[in-house]
């Protein structure tokens, strides 16, 4: 199994003093207030007992009126479980699975996860600079497809006509679609969907770590079609016992709109802002969602684990490699998670550093 390379970069750059942090996938905003008073009201009420597998019906509810609410798509309660962050989510998706294709590059993790559950794992390149995948590319004999949008690392979205082809390729040809749906509302066009509008079948995940600002409480969910539902339950039961109590109650209060349209809002705007101070010096394909710029950097290097490290050691800037991604040698991820003084300081560190190379 390959290391998270990105965990050892942010191990590294926590012992030095002065970095600036564009490595993590982690929102550096806080969630809604009433995400805390939540929090502190459970455990003032002691709380503290498991939950049933699927996760409390409560919060079920919440999360299928948020699908209603946010996509106009009805989902029933039972077809949901909550998880501890996504990526029990995806083992226990994974176990549907045999062969499993998927867009490069992508999530390390998956292929991690595929590893550990003996699946095979085929990579279908994409690129540069929309990085999707096209029905034209989806050849080959596989019986389930994971897409990620907005993907990490590109930050590329299938609009609604792109994903329609896409799930209707997967109904057509009797293949499980998984969709990593992770940083839904971080999304910068209004032309986009769940992949649960055009296929019923489809496993859908998400979480509350990243658009909800709620990473550290480790809760999401996974929506499961109906001949599923039940042995997914079984595992959960197995695997996870229940989330994190105390997690679902602080989700209930979650769903604050309006403070979510402003989270909305500082990401986009911090965006527009590096995406423009990099833009001159790095080919990037500007992110329609998620809160990364995948970088090119092969006029500078052709090995982006000693890029990032150099980066890190004499301009106290941490990003992460793209070897992260896949055979990405010479592509670093820069993470646009903090305030725009801080984007401002690494910007600037990191073009001191080219000018240096």
């Amino acid at each position: 199994m390959k290391p998270f390379i990105v965990m050892d970069i942010l191990k590294k750059a926590r012992k030095l003093e002065g970095v600036v942090h564009l490595e993590i996938g982690e929102p550096d905003l806080p969630p809604s207030k009433n995400v805390k008073n939540a929090l502190l009201k459970a455990v003032n009420e002691e709380k503290f007992y498991y939950t049933e597998a699927k996760g409390l019906e409560i919060l079920r509810e919440k999360i299928a009126n948020h699908y209603k609410i946010f996509y106009d798509v009805n989902i029933k309660p039972d077809n949901i479980i909550i998880t501890t962050g996504t990526s029990t989510a995806f083992l226990i998706a994974f176990y549907f699975a045999k062969k499993i294709a998927t867009p490069t590059p992508g999530y390390p993790c998956y292929e991690n996860f595929a590893e550990l559950e003996k699946k095979e794992f085929i990579k279908i390149k994409t690129e540069f600079p929309d990085y999707k995948l096209s029905l034209k590319s989806l050849k080959g004999d596989f019986d389930t497809l994971m897409i990620s949008s907005p993907n990490n690392p590109t930050g590329s979205v299938y609009n609604e006509k792109e994903l329609k082809e896409i799930c209707e390729f997967c109904e057509k040809n009797e293949i499980l679609l998984i969709s990593d749906e992770l940083y839904h509302g971080l999304v910068y066009t209004d032309d986009y969907t769940t992949a649960l509008k055009y296929n019923k079948n489809a496993i859908v995940i998400n979480g509350f770590s990243k658009f909800f600002c709620m990473p550290g409480l480790r809760i999401g969910w996974m929506i499961v079609p109906d001949n599923l539902v039940r042995e997914a339950e079984i595992i959960a039961q197995n695997i996870l016992i229940s989330a994190p109590t105390l997690s679902q109650y602080a989700a209930l209060e979650a769903f604050d709109y309006e403070y979510l349209s402003n989270v909305r809002k500082e990401f986009q705007k911090r965006r527009d802002f590096l995406y423009n101070e990099l833009k001159d010096i790095f080919p990037i394909a500007k992110p329609e969602g998620a809160f990364y710029l995948w970088c090119d950097i092969s006029k500078y290097s052709n090995d982006s684990l000693k890029f990032a490290n150099d980066l890190l050691e004499k301009a106290k800037v941490a990003v992460t490699p793209g070897v992260d991604f896949g055979e990405f040698k010479d592509f670093i991820r820069i993470s646009y998670t903090k305030n725009i003084d801080e984007l401002k300081t690494g910007a600037r560190r990191i073009k001191n550093f080219i000018k240096n190379i």
